[in-house]
């Protein structure tokens, strides 16, 4: 048991989830803010690993690992986060209009299953106050790529919801290395309706068309999130519509409303009451997605692997099931601030081990026949 492991089990899992997230939080910030902490924890937790670098986007990455979005909601603690080892921090859910979220108690962990339940409903600061914070920060070469999650506020109407996220993104593409439009939580009534492509093109031709008047110096690279419980025809449909409108990317998949495969009691998850299930069960079934997505539209989009991935293992089988960009969360908070560094150490390692020169070569190789 490693020391983290020890730590986990004797006193952070006895503290209320969200408040032991916010603590360890704010030590990864306090460390950024301090010189010689700030090289002490690159020094432990980021070595250098030249031969995981990676193009996604037209990015240039030190590897293809990155936070997904949720844990740094409002953006306060990127540089820290990058201290860790993560070769891109994903930002947010962030809403046209600053939102407190569901009521709490509303993060859970399933410790048997190394998995979380959530339904925090998109708490954040609003686009307008984030926008300032980014801009603050500025885009720093040599710091971590930075993408940005942006989804609907709860209380905007269905009807007015392309406008909501047009308002984001007019504040908050220009500070982004990438745009993320996310139509797949569960904790925000409606929202994987958005989903259906006769609603999802319009909300993505008015993204991308917002990004581009606001951005003129280059072109905001434009991501859409998906759910795993799409069925599988809606995936593909997706996957069509995202060559067709010459997206970017597409991160597969967001958290679940599925509770099968828990060893968890049925019980036990009942009385937690709803949201979405992330980590290890989600593992299958967002494998499943990213390699149905793979097989539909080859490297014509580039495809972000997250959900279940916990080892390099994980990290590897999303990259040869047509991953080009893997990320995670909840295994953050199981394995420790050592977790990136462990990742990447076992990434080097499979990658030296395999037939493939870079992790460029080995993306979808696993996949089978690449479509016209």
């Amino acid at each position: 048991m490693s020391l983290y492991d020890a730590l986990y089990r004797r006193v952070l899992v006895r503290i209320e989830a969200e408040r032991a997230h916010r603590l360890a939080f704010g030590l990864i910030r306090t460390a950024a803010r301090v010189p010689v902490a700030r090289a002490a924890v690159a020094a432990a937790f980021a070595p250098p690993h030249p031969e995981l670098a990676v193009t996604a986007f037209g990015l240039r990455m030190p590897g293809p690992f990155g936070l997904a979005a949720g844990f740094d909601k409002n953006a306060v603690g990127i540089d820290g986060l990058a201290l860790l080892g993560f070769d891109h921090v994903e930002i947010g859910t962030v809403t046209g209009r600053p939102q407190p979220g569901n009521p709490r108690p509303r993060l859970f962990r399933l410790v048997r299953d190394r998995a979380l339940l959530n339904r925090m409903g998109f708490n954040n600061d609003g686009s307008a106050a984030v926008a300032v914070r980014l801009a603050r920060r500025g885009r720093r070469r040599g710091g971590p790529v930075v993408g940005v999650n942006i989804g609907k506020t709860k209380a905007v109407p269905e009807a007015e919801a392309v406008a909501d996220y047009v308002t984001s993104a007019e504040r908050l593409a220009r500070y982004a290395d990438y745009l993320v439009v996310n139509v797949s939580s569960p904790n925000t009534p409606g929202l994987r309706d958005l989903q259906a492509t006769d609603r999802l093109r319009p909300l993505l031709t008015a993204v991308r068309e917002a990004a581009d008047r606001t951005v003129t110096g280059r072109r905001v690279p434009l991501l859409v999130k998906i759910a795993p419980d799409l069925a599988d025809e809606d995936i593909d449909a997706v996957a069509d519509l995202a060559v067709e409108l010459g997206l970017d990317g597409i991160i597969a998949t967001n958290t679940t409303i599925s509770r099968a495969g828990l060893t968890t009691s049925p019980e036990a998850v009942a009385a937690l009451g709803a949201g979405g299930v992330s980590g290890a069960p989600l593992r299958a079934r967002s494998l499943a997605v990213l390699s149905r997505l793979y097989r539909r539209v080859g490297d014509r989009v580039t495809l972000v692997g997250v959900g279940g991935i916990e080892t390099a293992d994980d990290a590897w089988a999303r990259i040869l099931a047509g991953a080009t960009l893997v990320q995670g969360y909840s295994g953050f908070i199981y394995a420790g601030p050592a977790w990136v560094r462990t990742l990447h150490r076992g990434l080097a390692q499979r990658l030296a081990a395999s037939p493939y020169t870079t992790l460029a070569d080995a993306v979808g190789a696993h996949a089978g026949r690449t479509p016209a």
